[in-house]
């Protein structure tokens, strides 16, 4: 089930609830979770849910968020700018972001 959000601060404090609790950063091949020395492969997690949210005065304020599962059930959120920018990023990272 997706659910609506009016803001991008609405969604993260939702997922926070729902236990989405760690923070990922995307890497050219890998997401990681700084706090948990945590790095996850492409194979290594599933994007659970995707929210896109426009910026109101600027196209360049819009991001996408990405509620993250691995597969040992950890969960998270993955906030990244508007598009997926395929320089320096593996294949499995892109295919996985392209939703």
């Amino acid at each position: 089930m997706l659910y609506a959000y009016e803001s991008l601060v609405d969604a993260l404090a939702d997922l926070k609830k729902r236990g989405f609790t760690l923070d990922f950063n995307l890497k050219e091949n890998c997401i990681v979770c700084q706090t948990q020395n945590l790095t996850l492969q492409a194979s290594e997690f599933e994007i659970a849910e995707v929210y896109r949210f426009e910026g109101m005065t600027s196209p360049d304020d819009s991001t996408v968020l990405y509620a993250i599962e691995s597969n040992t059930g950890l969960k998270g959120v993955l906030v990244s700018a508007y598009g997926v920018y395929a320089e320096g990023m593996t294949a499995e990272i892109l295919e996985k972001l392209k939703r």
